[in-house]
């Protein structure tokens, strides 16, 4: 995407304070580790979400705890708001800086601690990449389960943050699912640990609650994940259909039967034209609809239920069915699901990448909107699902060099998310809220909930200097926004009215 319509309205970090910050840093931090010249702080002005944009004006890139703990009992002394980032992948603006702070980099916390073959765990720091774990693991014939698709460069400080999911979410559950214990850093510096190696831990559920909670809480700087035995047997099957209503109606009747794929991936027409043209991975570009089931366990299960949901598709009038050969195979065709978004991305200069979930059985309704509205805004939408939970993933394809265009395509991601909450799901499924949906979350959730999320926050950042303006609004935010959609004649969500 272009340069931004965000626009950070605080005060610039004064010279002052910013000078003090560097000579503070650098007294125990070397000279490479305290970035402060322009050609080093634009690589980190944005996160995947490039359209908003904003230039820090210092990064720290610290390597120890220790670090960590001092750079943030500096910030909380001087009252500097602190950004806390990963690799850079997210989707929602969650790690866009701030122009009064400081964006505190966790590159350097990257290695694999250790890992216990017979507890099956992995104890990682947050600069570890997704997919390093599985691959660290897979000598001892163990794996990570939660797999997004930007897992070959994610950190797994990200996915807490983010709560991310991932192709086999549906099966396996998304990080918090997937993780005993974190350990982190409040702003005061203090080193906190939530959960446990145990099976249970008394008291408040304070893991669950860091995940997702996408840098507002503390700073994570390490992490225990739970570590799966590698499946005896795992079969991918993919339909094609002529209608996308038929593959979303299959979908619901896999699970109403019973059976609870590792993954369940959906894609239509322009995605699969896309991803064919860009993985050559052997889908059918003449079908509107194809979904991807992968069935793990052990031979005979996933042979009985393979035959299960070949049955089903064939029922249906599946226009193609074919189950992958082999491995090499399987992994061709999941190529493809992988590489939706960039293969997308060489259809039109920009695309916007929207995350919203659903129930299951109102995807044809959802759909059928989308498309009506893509007519009216003139604008193309391709959509790639996590159909067995409903996660979808619609990229409106777009040009920012044309005027306006950026704020339509804005307005309508607006409007899709919100109609997922009116057919009684949520803003987002894996991507978090940041500065991209945080319009939306007054839609979602009424005035007091919001100020209960704000109670959470003040309790362990009293200061709000973690990630300050991103994930909650403000209950001014909410009136402003409701009061936009009276005008319009909208009025998305009755609590609305009290704000």
């Amino acid at each position: 995407m272009s340069q931004a319509l965000f626009k950070d309205e605080t005060p610039a970090l004064d010279d002052d304070t910013r000078s003090a910050l560097i000579t503070r840093f650098l007294s125990f931090m070397d000279d490479e580790s305290v970035l402060r010249d322009d050609e080093d702080l634009y690589p980190y002005e944005s996160d995947g979400l490039a359209v908003y944009r904003q230039k820090p004006p210092l990064v720290v890139l610290p390597e120890t705890v220790d670090q960590v703990q001092r750079i943030l009992k500096i910030c909380n002394e001087l009252k500097v708001p602190v950004v806390a980032r990963g690799a850079g992948t997210g989707l929602s603006g969650g790690a866009l800086p701030l122009k009064n702070g400081i964006l505190l980099g966790m590159a350097k916390f990257n290695k694999i601690v250790s890992i216990d073959e017979n507890a099956r765990t992995a104890v990682v720091q947050p600069g570890v990449r997704n997919l390093a774990i599985s691959e660290a693991a897979s000598d001892y014939n163990l794996y990570y389960a939660p797999d997004p698709s930007s897992q070959i460069v994610c950190t797994i400080g990200g996915n807490v943050a983010e709560n991310s999911g991932g192709v086999h979410c549906l099966k396996y559950g998304m990080t918090v699912h997937n993780v005993l214990q974190v350990t982190a850093v409040t702003i005061e510096g203090e080193l906190i640990t939530v959960g446990s190696m145990a099976c249970d831990t008394q008291g408040f559920d304070l893991l669950g609650l860091l995940h997702g909670s996408e840098g507002m809480l503390a700073v994570t700087v390490e992490i225990v994940v739970k570590l799966l035995p590698k499946p005896d047997t795992t079969k991918l099957l993919m339909a094609a259909f002529d209608s996308v209503d038929t593959a979303g109606d299959t979908v619901a009747e896999i699970i109403a039967d019973g059976i609870i794929p590792a993954g369940l991936e959906m894609m239509d027409k322009p995605a699969i034209v896309a991803a064919e043209a860009f993985a050559q991975c052997g889908y059918p570009t003449d079908a509107e609809a194809l979904f991807l089931c992968e069935l793990d366990g052990t031979e005979e299960e996933v042979q009985h239920q393979l035959q299960q949901v070949e049955a089903l598709v064939k029922k249906n009038n599946a226009s193609e069915v074919h189950i992958a050969r082999d491995e090499q195979e399987r992994m061709q065709l999941w190529k493809g699901r992988k590489s939706a978004f960039p293969a997308v991305g060489r259809l039109s200069p920009d695309y916007y990448c929207i995350d919203g979930t659903i129930p299951r059985r109102h995807l044809s309704k959802v759909l059928q909107q989308m498309n009506t509205w893509s007519d009216e805004y003139k604008l193309r939408i391709a959509n790639v699902f996590h159909a067995g939970d409903g996660n979808l993933h619609p990229l409106i394809l777009f040009d920012a060099n044309i005027e306006g265009e950026l704020e339509r395509t804005e307005e309508l991601g607006g409007k899709i998310l919100e109609l997922c909450v009116e057919v009684g799901g949520t803003i987002t499924g894996e991507h978090g809220v940041g500065m991209e949906k945080i319009n939306q979350m007054c839609v979602q959730f009424s005035s007091d909930e919001i100020t209960q999320f704000h109670a959470i926050k003040n309790a362990f950042d009293p200061g709000a200097l973690l990630n300050p303006g991103k994930a909650i609004p403000t209950l001014n935010r909410c009136a402003e926004y409701g009061a936009l959609h009276v005008h319009h004649g909208e009025l998305p969500h009755p609590d609305i009215e009290r704000f």
